[in-house]
């Protein structure tokens, strides 16, 4: 009887492999050959890792690389794969993505180590296919921040690059990100895409009000990816700006209110700030 023999090693380096970001059938045959062949895998954690190669059948060491890893662990797994193949896998999707290992690339990369990257999941192009909005142009921009001011700020800045915008968001605040969405960029159209690639995926879009009204009486749970589409095609002679003026004035200054009706109409905003300040002593 001829016994099976083990898959020949790859050549040294770092192989960086995306994994599934739920149904463990997404992921692709040459990953699984290179995990094969990999002398180790560094992982987030190694539980869940674990649940992966076993569902594969793959024994490899597996060495724990996360936020928190430091100087001595990256040197440990750069001097391993200059001599060896050492795969680099995040506890779902491409990794690098809002996921620790830019450090380790970047340092791999200056020493001259090769690097190889397998293509798969990917929560935020997987959400953006699945929302309707539009394509050709993208920003992903990982998380929201958390503190109320730090989220204004991010929506207003990039709320001005005519784009469809993709973040990573909580369950828990994404009703606070609808409001905000709705206040600092209102007109616009989201799409919230959520347990991707699992029993319950769906992906519900329409106003930041309408979405949030459907998720106030069911409440959200699982990951979620938001995402804003740019502000829509409008003829500047169809669109009442001095009404949009006087409505953001109430309670903004007009700095404030020039920069919101731009956002919503993709018109200038020095010529809406001077329109403001004319209102305003009026």
């Amino acid at each position: 009887m001829i016994e099976a023999s083990e898959p020949k090693p790859l050549s040294p380096g770092l192989y960086i492999v995306a994994t599934p970001i739920g149904n463990l059938g997404d992921i692709s045959f040459r990953a699984i050959d290179c995990l094969k062949r990999s002398a180790a895998i560094a992982c987030e954690d190694t539980r869940v890792a674990s649940k992966l190669l076993r569902h594969y059948e793959i024994h490899k060491p597996l060495w724990r690389y996360d936020d928190h890893a430091d100087a001595t662990q990256r040197e440990r797994l750069l001097q391993r794969m200059e001599n060896e193949p050492v795969a680099l896998i995040s506890d779902a999707g491409t990794p690098l993505v809002s996921d620790p290992g830019y450090r380790l690339v970047r340092e791999a990369r200056e020493r001259g180590i090769a690097i190889t990257s397998l293509p798969g999941a990917s929560a935020p192009v997987m959400g953006l296919t699945l929302s309707g909005l539009p394509t050709d142009r993208f920003l992903f921009a990982g998380f929201l921040p958390v503190k109320e001011k730090a989220r204004a700020d991010i929506l207003r800045e990039l709320g001005a690059v005519r784009t469809t915008l993709i973040f990573f968001e909580t369950a828990a605040r994404l009703l606070k990100a609808l409001a905000a969405i709705a206040e600092i960029l209102p007109g616009r159209e989201v799409a919230v895409a959520r347990e991707l690639t699992k029993t319950f995926e769906e992906c519900r879009s329409g106003s930041p009000q309408d979405v949030a009204a459907h998720y106030e009486a069911h409440p959200p749970k699982g990951e979620i990816v938001l995402l804003i589409g740019p502000a829509p095609e409008q003829d500047p002679e169809d669109v009442d700006v001095d009404a949009l003026l006087r409505e953001a004035l109430q309670d903004k200054k007009p700095s404030q209110a020039a920069g919101q009706v731009a956002r919503a109409t993709g018109q200038d905003r020095k010529t809406l700030y001077a329109r403001a300040m004319e209102l305003g002593k009026g």
